[in-house]
């Protein structure tokens, strides 16, 4: 007769405690967008609802171009993330350098987007409602993606000094959890201002 045997579930991993860094960046994220979400029902709610022109659909075109360069820098800060764990310093370097680049292409974007509508269509944060919650909602955005510029190229001169190696690539990783909120906020204001506010 062969001894019968009772399979015992493994032993459970002990908690810990989750990073702190990560923590800290969830909880601005969640800090952030709720300022966002105000912003962007201030944009709705005055939408169409100026007295005087310009309208939206008068002066607004459509940032398809520099729309697709901030998101394709989630997919670089991504990569270029998962590289550094890896230990693969150069493809870091050259993806991180590349977020950088894309992000900065779409503040110039926004830039020449803001000088057109001050200076040949006379919009300013002033002239109506449309454009005191237009200015107040991109510029948010613009605020929070140059501190994002900041940050990454702060970042990137560390790497080129050969201080930032795998060790670091959780901190690394924190900032990219930021990046991504700034592009995933992008979307909506996209949407916002440029599909549902027109």
């Amino acid at each position: 007769m062969s001894a019968l045997t009772i399979p015992f579930p493994a032993a459970p991993r002990p908690w810990t405690l989750p990073n702190r860094g990560k923590v800290a960046m969830a909880a601005l994220i969640i800090a952030e967008s709720a300022i966002f979400t105000i912003f962007v029902v201030a944009y709705l709610y005055y939408a169409g609802k100026s007295l005087t022109g310009p309208a939206p659909r008068e002066v607004l075109e459509t940032p398809v171009f520099f729309s697709i360069c901030l998101l394709s820098s989630s997919i670089t800060v991504h990569l270029a993330e998962k590289f550094l764990e890896r230990g693969k310093q150069r493809a870091f370097l050259g993806l991180w350098f590349a977020t950088f680049v894309l992000g900065a292409l779409f503040m110039y974007g926004t830039g020449v987007e803001w000088r057109r509508l001050i200076y040949e269509r006379g919009l300013t944060i002033s002239t109506n409602l449309f454009g005191t919650t237009y200015y107040s909602l991109v510029g948010l955005h613009a605020f929070h993606l140059t501190a994002g510029l900041v940050m990454l190229g702060t970042v990137l001169i560390f790497g080129l000094t050969g201080r930032v190696g795998q060790a670091q690539s959780g901190r690394v990783g924190v900032l990219s959890m930021y990046w991504h909120f700034v592009d995933a906020v992008w979307v909506v204001v996209f949407t916002v201002v440029y599909i549902l506010g027109r």
